[in-house]
Order: C-alpha cells, then structure tokens, then sequence
C-alpha cells in the first residue's frame, strides 16, 4: 500500500490491490506442496491457475486474472510450450497496473520463507532462470514501483 500512496499519478486502485493481494494465492491448498502443509494433488505451478477457477466460480473475475498471472513476471503460451508447464495453454502476463503491482511485491515474499524479504538484486537474481525478459520485466517494473 505503501507504493499507491507513494504514486498517486499511477491512479492504482488501492481496494481491489487489497483485495487481490489477500486472495491472489487462493489456489495453493489444491496443490501438493507439503513443505507449505498443502495436501492437495496439484503440481504447485497450478495454484494461480486454479485460484483463478474459483475466483470466476465465486464471480470475481478481476481477482481471478490477478490469480493466474502472478507466477514469475507472467507466462506466456511460447514459455509454457517450451517449458512443457503443467497449465492451459494462455496468456498469463499481468496488463494492468494492479496486477504488475501485485506481481511485483510477490516476488520479494516466499511461503516457504515467510520471514525472509528479498532485496531487488536477489529477486532479479532469482529470475534470471526464467530468462532475460523476465529479468527485465521485474527491473522495469522496479523502477515505475519502487519507493
């Protein structure tokens, strides 16, 4: 929040980043990820995806998008193909400010090191296995979000 206070000519709108932000990983507990206690029988790249699904259920298909493109800086059909991800073939990119926001602040957060904050330079360290787009995706975004 601290960022949309800090940027008010980016007009982001500061309830439905709160919302989203509290439901965006919604889909974990379908994915088997016990390190984090969930038993579900999902493989855990799932859970934005099947976050989503229950977004649109429950009629919230704003959140639902934010759900499904938070992994990484976004997946796009080439890195799903390439990677032989387990998810639908789409389009995953976050579009709107919102969801780059939430994208963006996620990545400095961990489930299975909820205590620990990455720095800008760890976090692009980290996704540089993702390739050099995706490096540069999260630099730019640190630039237009950064305090």
């Amino acid at each position: 929040m601290a960022i949309i206070d800090a940027r008010p000519a980016l007009a982001i709108n500061r309830d439905f980043v709160a919302q989203a932000a509290m439901l965006h990983d919604i889909g974990v507990f379908l994915t088997d990820a016990p390190g984090i206690h969930c038993h579900g029988t999902e493989p855990y790249l799932m859970h934005g995806y099947l976050g989503a699904e229950l977004m649109r259920k429950e009629g919230f298909p704003e959140i639902a998008r934010v759900c499904e493109r938070h992994t990484g800086t976004g997946l796009t059909p080439e890195v799903i193909s390439e990677r032989n991800l387990p998810l639908p073939m789409g389009d995953y990119r976050p579009q709107t400010l919102e969801e780059q926001l939430i994208c963006y602040a996620d990545k400095f957060y961990s489930k299975s090191h909820p205590k620990r904050v990455r720095t800008i330079p760890d976090t692009a360290a980290s996704l540089e296995k993702f390739g050099a787009d995706s490096v540069n995706i999260f630099l730019n975004w640190a630039k237009l979000f950064e305090l």
